[in-house]
């Protein structure tokens, strides 16, 4: 093991844990929840043990108006295991929302797209794509399909935007209405960068990479980390760039948004990172981090972690459900175990 290697996971590796789970750890009757029809309320409330997002009835509806089939919340095969499905669409792609197991009290559960190596954030929340999907029908001033995504929205929508808002703003680029006037989307950023890139404005683009990985604004996620190192690279700083990809590997691999293998690459890494990580999940490795005066509750957690990252680029998100699920009861959180198994 290279001497680097315990540098990148000098802190926790997953946060401490909060009153608002802990409250959840409890030993109860397993659930009796029926995914004969795709009640995604109910799913979240006895499966996943936390509180539905207030109008996830009208993000639904509006993503079957937009031609997406929903799905089951429990059909979670092959997908990973903390992602409760929406909807999909006809390219394949899972809409699904994020159930952090350690959020913090009254965050609220992100919209993802799940992909192979994990997941691409889409919003911070509900509200935050019922919104932009407004925004950018009308921009699209697309008619009847129009009219109908707005129905689906019902009153949320007629709160959150009103028709014809976009036109009588005079700002010219939907991505810049977007941001200043709907929230901050990681696609949105990345786009803004490019353009930067391609009027010639590298200072500009810098700035922007820098402002995308901000903590307060995307926390928990990698993506924003692995983007700057790519900035950095293309203008030719390579050591920096060396070093947002490896500050990119202190966060959840499967919140990358691409491979490992890319961003390891970067950071100039070759297996020492892997490596590292199988050991802390030995007998030995738990030991060592007893040893050091881990709580058994934070070793737990910080194994299911690393066993998640494992997950994101060695077999499958399946093959780990079981050992990733034994970790979260070890830690005390017996209903998020619960949920991580769930399966229809």
């Amino acid at each position: 093991m290279k001497v680097g290697s315990e540098l990148v996971y000098g802190g926790p590796r997953a946060t401490a844990l909060p009153s608002v789970l802990l409250r959840h750890s409890r030993a109860g009757p397993r659930c009796s929840y029926s995914s004969a029809t795709p009640d995604h309320v109910s799913f979240i409330k006895e499966v996943a043990a936390t509180q539905p997002p207030q109008h996830l009835s009208q993000l639904l509806t509006m993503l079957k108006t937009k031609g997406e089939s929903i799905i089951s919340p429990g059909a979670k095969e092959g997908l990973i295991p903390l992602a409760i499905p929406l909807a999909k669409n006809s390219s394949g792609a899972v809409t699904a929302l994020l159930r952090w197991p350690t959020a913090p009290s009254g965050m609220d559960m992100p919209v993802v797209e799940v992909r192979k190596h994990g997941v691409w954030l889409l919003a911070k929340n509900v509200d935050q794509l019922i919104h932009r999907i407004l925004v950018e029908e009308d921009a699209k001033n697309s008619g009847e399909s129009n009219d109908e995504l707005f129905r689906a929205s019902a009153d949320v929508g007629e709160k959150l935007y009103k028709k014809g808002d976009f036109a009588k703003s005079q700002i010219s680029k939907l991505d810049i209405y977007l941001l200043r006037k709907v929230g901050l989307f990681p696609d949105v950023l990345e786009r803004k960068v490019k353009w930067h890139f391609e009027e010639g404005d590298h200072v500009s683009a810098l700035v922007t990479g820098e402002f995308y990985t901000k903590k307060e604004h995307f926390p928990g996620f990698a993506r924003p980390y692995v983007f700057n190192a790519e900035v950095l690279l293309k203008v030719g700083r390579t050591v920096e760039a060396k070093d947002a990809a490896r500050g990119a590997l202190k966060s959840p691999w499967w919140t990358l948004g691409c491979s490992y293998q890319e961003v390891a690459d970067i950071a100039q890494w070759e297996d020492e990172q892997i490596e590292y990580i199988k050991e802390k999940v030995t007998d030995e490795g738990r030991q060592a981090d007893l040893k050091k005066g881990k709580a058994p509750a934070q070793v737990a957690l910080d194994e299911a972690a690393f066993l998640l990252d494992l997950a994101s680029i060695e077999g499958t998100w399946d093959d780990h459900v079981e050992q990733v699920a034994d970790r979260y009861r070890e830690a005390g959180l017996t209903d998020f175990a619960r949920f991580v198994q769930y399966r229809d």
